[in-house]
């Protein structure tokens, strides 16, 4: 038996959760409220908060999953990407944890956590797979092999594609974070409404900075002639600006089906959370006759128990990290 104990504090949510013989046994999540009233995630509150909160946390992760620390056979962080604050406490505790209970360390990439989150629910998933992961700060496409052997065949070459809703969702004047309240506003829109630009990229890479110039000349074009144009179309800007990001992921997906031939295709992310993205991405992954895998929501923001499934397949093969390991936050590896 195996029992591992999981930290995720990449950003501004503090998450710990305990993985059993590769079942996710608890999954807490704190989400810190405090970047509401700045437009977005402040840095420096970001990591005082992880510290503030991180041993409560991992506390009832303990509790909820029924287990005793005693019973954690090892301990396993995301070491990066992230900000450095955040990750540092994060870091830092599973560090001293481990040191204190004489327990072996696991370093989980960020990015192949999100990869890995649909094996939480679903371990029949057949490879070779290609993934889609799309979230505030990433986009990309990955072919995978195994578990652990992945490859990136697509990114953004800008702005990822939660950031293109963030964004949008500012000029329209919504609150942050705008992405869900861009899906909440567009279920009451009408998608074909308006459109934006959409960049041609080569191969499988994206890229969503030319849709936000295109939506930001938009609306400043038709305020000059309406000040309460946005106001009044609110609905239908939200539906067309979604269906046109969405539109632009799903173009990429098919091409990456087509060129690899593959019959499994997973989405993960937290824009995964996104209602016309998990939609459009069945409807898609099953009429080119593959198997459409999709996290459940407490999956697809950031959260300990993707942590805690990549850091199980790493236990198997006895990846383990030494006390000297440090963050890191851009260029790591998939």
């Amino acid at each position: 038996m195996s029992i591992i104990l999981a930290i995720e504090s990449s950003c501004d949510d503090t998450s710990a959760a305990i993985i059993k013989d590769g079942v996710v046994c608890s999954n807490i999540v704190y989400t810190q409220k405090i970047h509401e009233e700045f437009g977005g995630v402040v840095p420096e509150l970001a990591s005082r908060n992880h510290e503030k909160n991180i041993v409560v946390t991992v506390e009832k992760a303990i509790v909820a999953a029924g287990v005793s620390i005693q019973d954690i056979e090892a301990v396993a962080f995301t070491r990066g990407p992230g900000l450095i604050g955040s990750l540092l406490v994060g870091v830092c505790f599973a560090k001293s944890f481990a040191l204190a209970h004489n327990l072996p360390l696991i370093e989980v990439n960020h990015m192949q956590a999100h990869v890995l989150s649909p094996f939480i629910e679903n371990r029949d998933i057949e490879f070779p797979l290609i993934c889609m992961v799309v979230s505030g700060g990433h986009t990309q496409l990955v072919y995978m092999k195994d578990y652990l052997d992945m490859e990136i065949i697509g990114s953004t070459i800008d702005d990822a594609a939660g950031e293109a809703f963030d964004k949008a969702a500012k000029m329209l004047g919504l609150d942050y974070p705008g992405g869900p309240l861009v899906d909440k506003w567009a279920k009451e829109g009408n998608p074909n409404a308006f459109t934006f630009a959409k960049p041609r990229m080569d191969a499988f890479d994206y890229s969503f900075s030319g849709i936000k110039t295109s939506i930001l000349y938009f609306l400043q074009k038709q305020k000059q002639q309406n000040p309460n144009f946005i106001q009044e179309n609110l609905a239908d800007l939200c539906a067309s600006i979604q269906h046109a990001i969405v539109e632009i992921l799903i173009d990429k997906l098919k091409l990456s089906i087509k060129e690899y031939n593959v019959k499994s295709v997973s989405l993960a992310g937290g824009v995964s959370a996104n209602s016309e993205l998990r939609k459009r991405f069945v409807e898609t992954v099953t009429s080119m006759q593959a198997k459409a895998y999709v996290p459940a929501f407490q999956y697809c923001t950031d959260n300990a128990g993707m942590i805690a499934v990549a850091a199980y397949f790493k236990y198997k093969k006895g990846l383990f990290s030494t006390q000297s390991v440090e963050p890191l936050v851009k260029n790591y590896a998939i």
